[in-house]
């Protein structure tokens, strides 16, 4: 700016004085024009934030030269954000991730995107943010390289002020994605850009979203406090003021305050009277609004946050409190991966995951084993889902030869205070987990680094306790707890040595991070045993050797992997103890990758409570049973077997003494759950039919429900859920069940048949599953072999306006399905 002015003053020079004086007052007109535009522009707008998610092109191929700005990408694929190429592909036995990695490839890949920036936002702050990117992730501006980003579950951003053109001049960014080294995860990562990207627009000075900080010190029936610690960006540190304004769910205003301001760090309080109480039945939220405005009342920046007003407390004999009130932790772990979406984010299918859980009576989840989507943290903060975050899966020792391990030293603080600080404003999250089953519990490094890392989020958050999920139930051969640095102390499994941790940890209050690790696959009955069944049997066995054919386990919960125990077992260990502040039950659903207890073609998991395709298991009734007030009563298996077969039935169910099943209006007598077993059961000769169960209370029938033998296939069943778990994105989706049913209605689970999904109007096909964990068609086909009677179809409407049409085509001919607007 200064040679330019040095310049035009020599030209002036060289001019006559009257001339001279004829442009000089020119330049002042234009001058001020200027100003007052540039003002308007830089000094009067607020925060702007912009989805940018659209307009990328994409391939899977490594070179340099694709950074160049006027490289031409116009061969490449247009994709939208977030997206996740692994997907994408049918599942393979030879891809290095193994199936261990969800049987799906890694590879190089790179986005590109060409945008313009207007000329009005000439002198404002531009920034960049990446919600996640699998896994390490480089990122180039009209040629500037900005910077690499190792962690594959962390948000990420850079400024891109410095290297922008405006106006007519276009803008391209570039971004390499590597997920080549492999393996380097326990589970399915995906790859990619899987998460959001947006672009923000700020005044010079504003405030740091990193460096804001809101929590509620006081939170009772009678009087709330917000306490907002923010660093304002302001470098002449001009004075300014700052409106606190607090709406309640009806968008009124409750409290109000303005402060003036003249520095960089800010640190206030606002009172709320008798503010309704955040809590897992009622998750009342509140709006705060953070307003900086100029010295002549320009708005400059703004910033808004949910507020939930809660306590917590751990204790050490009486386990966990919510707002002064006992409350037992009722989790589940869940991984980050959303079945047929793979790792690619969507709220509305993270929304239908959570609110089966909820269903379920889940009133907590642990984010196993890294950090989430915020978007997920926001669903838990409406929802009132608890949440025990969780940051890493391994320290400096690896358990996978490419994993976090080789970038833990470089940057695992700097990693966990970017976690801490993205994650600390939400009511949900109570935990702050640093590790899961972390090897270094092993041996005296532990000691060091848990102490480090215990300091950094007590450095940046003080409100919450933190944790971290062990294995080994020893104190002396424990050295993370030896660190004396947790608030709390996570246990997995190993529910045997439950009664010795108080002694062992003495003064440490205990959750049960992990249990169970119980096998099924959804409607599949093998004869039971006695005892539980353990597969594979030892730590020396990588695959079970006597498992079933088809790659199937039996859906009783009487299968585990050695190091875990059924689900009635873990839960009625947790029940029993009142010092254990919660259970975490390894897993809500069933997650790619991570396929124990067999090979390829196994690829995804059979933990889960619910099948990869969001199908409760038999077990999710029992949960239901034990976790909520709802009137339960739910009887397996089906009644479909052969004459000759004698077939073990089980009833889970609650608010009843006892239940009784009837086989064709014949009574086979009453049975109940005991304090050891969460279900009733009987030993029935097969007979074709109607088996009816009927739940007793207080000596009279309250509820009974059947099932019948079912004739041939003979027609398709749908049913279109959508509307309970929209989130008013534009991305929001829609999830379709198949099923095959007889003439009468009945459901047929012994006659599968592929079927074939297509769409019209405004709609694509965006996945396919069934719930079988070695079914081996991509997960984003058209084409879908219904298992034990049913396949799921998500579908993504493309616009709002129009209607759009699921066909799904059978040897039963074709059903047509409307989808409901959006």
């Amino acid at each position: 700016m200064s040679m330019i002015f040095f310049r035009c003053v020599c030209f002036l020079r060289t001019l006559g004085a009257q001339r001279t004086a004829t442009i000089v007052r020119a330049v002042k007109v234009f001058c001020g024009l200027f100003l007052i535009a540039h003002i308007g522009c830089v000094y009067g707008q607020s925060r702007k934030t912009i989805d940018f998610n659209d307009g990328w092109r994409f391939k899977l191929a490594d070179e340099l030269q694709f950074r160049r700005p006027d490289f031409s990408d116009q061969t490449w694929q247009p994709v939208v954000l977030p997206h996740d190429w692994s997907i994408l592909s049918d599942f393979g036995a030879d891809f290095p991730a193994g199936n261990a990695g969800g049987a799906l490839p890694g590879g190089t890949g790179w986005y590109r995107k060409t945008f313009h920036i207007a000329e009005t936002d000439k002198g404002r702050n531009v920034r960049i943010d990446f919600g996640g990117a699998y896994r390490y992730t480089e990122v180039w501006i009209n040629g500037h390289y900005l910077g690499k980003h190792s962690n594959g579950y962390l948000s990420f951003g850079y400024d891109l002020t410095p290297y922008l053109r405006y106006g007519e001049r276009e803008n391209a960014i570039a971004v390499r994605v590597d997920n080549s080294q492999q393996p380097n995860s326990r589970w399915y990562s995906g790859s990619g850009i899987y998460r959001d990207v947006q672009l923000t627009f700020t005044d010079h000075v504003h405030m740091e979203k990193d460096e804001t900080f809101v929590t509620t010190p006081v939170a009772t029936e009678e009087k709330g406090t917000i306490r907002v610690r923010t660093t304002l960006r302001n470098p002449r540190e001009e004075r300014v003021s700052l409106q606190l304004r607090v709406f309640d769910r009806d968008g009124r205003v409750v409290a109000e305050k303005t402060a003036s301001v003249k520095g960089i760090h800010i640190d206030e309080t606002i009172d709320v009277l008798r503010p309704a109480l955040w809590d897992v039945a009622s998750p009342n939220l509140y709006r705060l609004e953070l307003l900086v405005q100029s010295a002549k009342g320009a708005e400059i920046d703004r910033l808004a946050y949910k507020i939930g007003f809660r306590t917590i407390h751990f204790d050490v004999n009486g386990g966990f409190s919510l707002n002064g009130k006992h409350l037992k932790i009722l989790g589940v772990c869940l991984h980050h991966d959303l079945g047929a979406l793979g790792a690619a984010f969507n709220k509305s299918a993270a929304k239908r995951q959570l609110l089966i859980m909820k269903d379920m009576g889940a009133n907590a989840i642990r984010t196993a084993h890294n950090p989430p989507a915020t978007e997920l943290l926001d669903l838990c903060d409406e929802l009132g889902l608890l949440v025990y975050n969780e940051a890493y899966d391994m320290w400096q020792k690896r358990k996978t030869k490419f994993d976090y391990h080789l970038d833990f030293k470089e940057h695992h603080i700097a990693d966990l205070q970017a976690f801490i600080k993205r994650d600390r404003n939400h009511p949900s999250v109570i935990l702050w987990s640093i590790g899961n089953e972390i090897r270094e519990q092993f041996d005296s490094t532990g000691i060091a680094l848990t102490r480090e890392m215990a300091a950094v989020v007590k450095q940046l958050d003080d409100t919450r306790p933190v944790t971290a999920a062990l294995t080994e139930t020893n104190y002396d051969k424990n050295f993370i707890a030896q660190a004396k640095a947790l608030d709390v102390l996570g246990f997995n499994y190993k529910y045997e040595d439950y009664d010795k941790l108080p002694k062992e940890f003495a003064g440490v209050p205990l959750i049960a991070s992990e249990t169970t690790s119980g096998l099924q696959t959804r409607d599949v009955y093998d004869p039971l045993h006695d005892t539980i069944q353990f597969w594979p049997a030892s730590s020396k066995d990588k695959f079970v050797t006597n498992g079933n054919p088809d790659f199937t386990v039996s859906a009783y919960d009487n299968v585990a992997a050695y190091w875990g125990t059924s689900h009635e077992r873990a839960w009625l260990e947790v029940k029993k103890r009142d010092f254990l502040g919660g259970i975490f039950v390894w897993t809500g659903f069933d997650y790619l990758g991570e396929p124990v207890p067999y090979p390829f073609p196994a690829r995804s998991s059979y933990y889960g409570i619910v099948d990869l395709a969001g199908f409760p298991k038999d077990v999710y009734y029992m949960y239901q049973s034990e976790w909520t007030d709802k009137d339960v009563l739910h009887v397996l298996p089906h009644w479909n077997w052969s004459t000759g077969d004698t077939v073990d039935v089980w009833a889970y169910y609650n608010k009843a003494e006892d239940v009784e099943l009837f086989l064709n209006g014949k009574s086979l007598g009453k049975a109940r759950k005991t304090d050891e077993r969460l279900h009733a059961e009987w030993k029935v000769p097969f007979e074709a039919g109607e088996l009816k169960v009927v739940k007793y209370r207080n000596g009279r029938p309250v509820q009974e429900t059947v099932r019948r033998t079912a004739g041939q296939a003979a027609k398709l069943q749908a049913k279109v859920a959508y509307e309970r778990f929209r989130t008013g994105d534009p991305r929001d989706l829609y999830f379709i069940t198949v099923e095959l049913v007889d003439e009468a209605g009945i459901p047929v689970v012994g006659q599968d048949m592929e079927l074939t999904f297509t769409t019209e109007g405004p709609c694509e096909v965006v996945g396919t599953d069934n719930g079988y964990q070695a079914d081996l068609t991509g997960l984003t086909s058209s084409n879908r072999k219904t298992y034990k009677g049913k396949a799921l179809a998500v579908v993504r409407k493309k616009e709002n306006a129009g209607k759009g049409v699921l066909r799904v085509k059978s040897t039963l001919g074709e059903t047509k399905i409307e989808l409901p607007q959006l």
